[in-house]
């Protein structure tokens, strides 16, 4: 359809145009195909479903690509003659059962996404949470003890933690003077978090061993990092009300159903892959 978009005469988009803007809603007609009406209803929601890479285009583009599509798939239904394959009865039923769904869930989240729902959401996921102390760290990694001591005493002679960590440093932070940046207890390994929790700011570790090698560490500062504020985790926190919203509303609709699903059990998956029984 897409290839037709962009090269259409502008006949259509002045048409649209002329109408008074407030005549214009979902019902007005647009286009008549054999008498049978399109509208801007239609082309909206045509416009709804256009893929990702087309959402963008502004509309004075899209208009008359989708408006000919609409005129040309109207032509080709108006053509068809036969009965309908099955499978097209069956995707009708598929799309009008998850379009209903979707309102349906539609309406059971605008009551659920409140801003007391979300405060009450976020007060109990960080009801008992603590501050918690992080850390901001540079190192340099070697290979040996032997040069992890001779670079410690550079430093406490007073050589440059950074331009050493540039110049000796294995690890992959080295071009950036050694610096980790902050972390909080549980993202180190054990022993190198023991080391950095034992220093005070500005004081470099003895040498460090640890399953990459041999660190010589320095704290550069530390932070209590309180609760997150509401506004940081506001999306997070929202997602998990409407998680647990859709989830207690099918729960409560299963529970007052009949729903039968032991036919299912004597079927191959296999099944899925067969389209000819949908012919």
């Amino acid at each position: 359809m897409m290839k037709h978009l962009l090269n259409l005469p502008a006949l259509g988009l002045v048409a649209a145009m002329a109408l008074p803007a407030a005549a214009q809603d979902a019902g007005t007609v647009v286009a008549t195909v054999n008498g049978t009406e399109i509208t801007i209803g239609h082309m909206i929601i045509a416009r709804a479903t256009l893929p990702a890479q087309f959402q963008e285009l502004p509309p004075e583009v899209l208009f008359n690509g989708i408006l000919e599509q609409l005129v040309q798939q109207t032509l080709l239904a108006q053509s068809y003659t036969d009965e309908l394959p099955n499978r097209v009865a069956l995707s009708l039923e598929n799309e009008t059962r998850s379009l209903t769904a979707g309102e349906a869930l539609e309406l059971v989240l605008q009551t659920a996404i409140t801003p007391e729902a979300i405060q009450t959401a976020y007060e109990t996921r960080f009801a008992d949470a603590e501050a918690t102390e992080e850390y901001n760290a540079s190192h340099i990694l070697v290979e040996t003890e032997e040069t992890a001591l001779a670079i410690q005493a550079d430093i406490e002679a007073g050589a440059d933690f950074a331009a050493t960590a540039r110049e000796k440093s294995t690890g992959p932070s080295g071009p950036n003077g050694g610096q980790l940046g902050w972390f909080g207890t549980g993202a180190m390994v054990p022993s190198f978090e023991a080391a950095v929790i034992t220093l005070e700011v500005g004081e470099v570790s003895a040498p460090v061993q640890t399953q990459f090698g041999w660190h010589v560490i320095r704290l550069n500062e530390t932070r209590v990092q309180d609760r997150p504020a509401l506004d940081d985790v506001r999306q997070e926190i929202e997602d998990e009300v409407r998680a647990a919203a859709v989830e207690a509303h099918i729960a409560e609709l299963e529970s007052g159903a009949s729903v039968d699903q032991s036919a299912a059990a004597g079927i191959d998956p296999a099944i899925l892959n067969d389209l000819t029984l949908v012919e």
